[in-house]
């Protein structure tokens, strides 16, 4: 094996973000939170359109939440807070949420 192979070797997974494992309990009901409180406030739409855009910059985004944190207390309490950022630096979150808001908006449009 060449040299310039063993060095292909080593780099090829260095950028690569590990695949986590599945939801949990826990991170489904904290999306589920979320998302009634977007519903209650009528926010579906706007919601989604900012979650599809920004759907390939969501680990950024989870970043700039972990700066925004002390002002996320009116939502979320610390410990949700912090694992809410670390949920949003998957990529399939974005997905989650925008299906629990759509579940939660077709609940709330059935007890209308």
């Amino acid at each position: 094996m060449s040299i310039l192979e063993q060095i292909k070797g080593h780099w090829r997974h260095a950028f690569t973000i590990p695949h986590a494992a599945e939801w949990n309990d826990e991170d489904r009901a904290l999306i589920e939170k979320l998302a009634a409180f977007v519903v209650r406030r009528g926010l579906s739409a706007p919601a989604t359109m900012v979650l599809e855009s920004s759907r390939p910059i969501n680990f950024v985004g989870s970043q700039v939440l972990a700066f925004l944190g002390p002002f996320a207390t009116l939502l979320f309490s610390r410990g949700e807070y912090d694992r809410f950022v670390r949920l949003l630096e998957r990529r399939e979150c974005v997905d989650l949420i925008m299906d629990a808001i759509a579940k939660s908006e077709s609940e709330m449009d059935a007890h209308e």
